[in-house]
């Protein structure tokens, strides 16, 4: 009697009501042939106890002990046990929309000190707490720049993301947007020229990323200076949030789009993430999603409420500057506790961990024969290592020993040829990095005997 909801003596009680003899006679009216006259084949009743351990037994069967090298927009960082108690709270785990300031002060102060640290780390003065994740941020950044500048051309630069500008072609194609790109130069950076050129006096805004999706940090100054110079807007994404740790912000950008997923959210297979827009104050009325403002009360008390929300849920469609944001104040949560536990110097000593075993490992994956690109341009902790031997076959080898290699990039950058996208974070050990090295290095020279 556990699980059901009444006993036997109410549901004798409910038929005799209903002027029924027993259950039975609710199905009358289903032929006797399709009823199920038997017992279900499933195996019996099982104690807690032995739940518990029929599922430690089928988690042994899970792969385990392996080291990761993958990066690329979704990065693994140690996550502080305090979020889970926090956030696993009632009043924040079941709560939704604070439409109503009086009773959600709560969730209305987490949103608002989430908006406070985006501001300071990506050197704008407003910022957001409502978007899916990096890639709805960064198109929802460019619908921006369009509404703000009336202009409908979009110029994106071939080192963002490219499952960002996926979602940014989407957009692009049914708003009517004229979408152009940029090439980058030898350094893997944004090249110069070929923005010079393709900027125009349509052009809206300028996207770009950096880190960029080769883990080269970006020449902010120097592109916003070309994109102001047209009277376009510059948008940067950011899709390592970690980075600005050590990374100076981008100051001279007008809206700047984030990924917040390192800040303390699992990857749990590709989501929920945690995006973000922030940007310069002139533009608060065409920011979409919500802005969580702070004010007093009558009595002079500090209080929250909602300050700007331009969702179609909340105004008319046609007025509306996004309606596919939603409420993330969940993830803004979490992110809001992984940056209150780490703290202004704990996220600059993070950043610069990460740093060095990116710098370590990819000295030891050069010295063990592969080729490190973009050598000479300032990174962060991802880099492209370019190997005689396709980057599948070597990472067939590589999870033999239980690594997981780089993200082959032929996909995306065919001119690149045999290139690889690795990345290092806190939770690479020395050990790991070493035996990656060790290991790639065989497969090299193992690739190249047999030539």
């Amino acid at each position: 009697m556990r699980y059901l909801p009444k006993s036997p003596g109410e549901r004798a009680e409910m038929l005799r009501e209903i002027g029924a003899a027993e259950i039975d006679d609710l199905f009358s009216t289903v032929p006797q042939e399709y009823r199920l006259n038997r017992d279900l084949h499933v195996p019996r009743q099982m104690g807690e106890s032995e739940i518990v351990d029929f599922f430690r037994q089928a988690a042994a069967g899970n792969a385990a002990g392996y080291a990761s090298f993958l990066g690329a927009g979704a990065y693994r960082h140690y996550q502080p046990v305090i979020i889970d108690s926090l956030v696993q709270r009632g009043e924040f785990l079941t709560s939704y929309t604070p439409y109503q300031a009086e009773i959600s002060q709560g969730t209305l102060q987490a949103i608002f000190e989430f908006q406070t640290m985006m501001c300071e780390l990506t050197g704008m003065e407003i910022a957001n707490a409502s978007m899916y994740d990096g890639s709805t941020a960064a198109a929802e950044a460019a619908a921006m720049a369009v509404r703000i500048t009336g202009r409908a051309g979009v110029l994106t630069a071939r080192t963002v993301h490219p499952e960002y500008r996926e979602v940014m072609h989407t957009y692009a194609q049914h708003q009517g947007l004229v979408a152009g790109s940029v090439n980058y130069g030898e350094g893997g950076r944004v090249d110069l020229a070929d923005l010079e050129r393709q900027i125009t006096g349509e052009t809206a805004c300028v996207m770009v990323q950096s880190p960029n999706f080769f883990g080269v940090v970006e020449d902010i100054p120097s592109i916003a200076e070309i994109v102001h110079a047209k009277g376009a807007l510059l948008a940067v994404s950011i899709a390592e949030a970690v980075s600005l740790g050590i990374v100076r912000p981008p100051a001279e950008a007008d809206i700047v789009s984030l990924e917040a997923q390192s800040f303390g959210i699992a990857l749990s297979y590709g989501g929920p993430f945690c995006g973000v827009i922030a940007a310069k104050e002139k533009y608060l009325r065409q920011m979409p999603g919500r802005l969580a403002g702070q004010t007093c009360d009558s009595l002079g008390r500090r209080g929250f409420v909602l300050t700007l929300s331009t969702r179609e849920q909340h105004i008319r469609r046609e007025k509306a500057t996004s309606n596919i944001c939603t409420n993330q104040a969940l993830m803004a949560l979490m992110a809001t506790i992984f940056l209150a536990v780490y703290g202004k110097q704990g996220i600059r000593e993070l950043a610069l961990q990460n740093l060095s075993k990116s710098q370590y490992a990819a000295g030891e994956f050069a010295a063990g024969g592969a080729k490190l690109l973009f050598e000479g341009s300032p990174r962060f902790h991802e880099f492209v290592l370019q190997t005689g031997e396709a980057p599948e076959r070597i990472n067939e080898q590589l999870l033999e020993g239980k690594i997981v290699g780089g993200l082959p990039l032929r996909r995306w950058y065919p001119e690149l040829g045999h290139a690889s996208l690795w990345c290092c974070t806190e939770l690479n050990t020395r050990e790991q990095i070493d035996r990656a090295a060790s290991l790639l290095r065989h497969s090299l020279e193992e690739a190249l005997s047999k030539a």
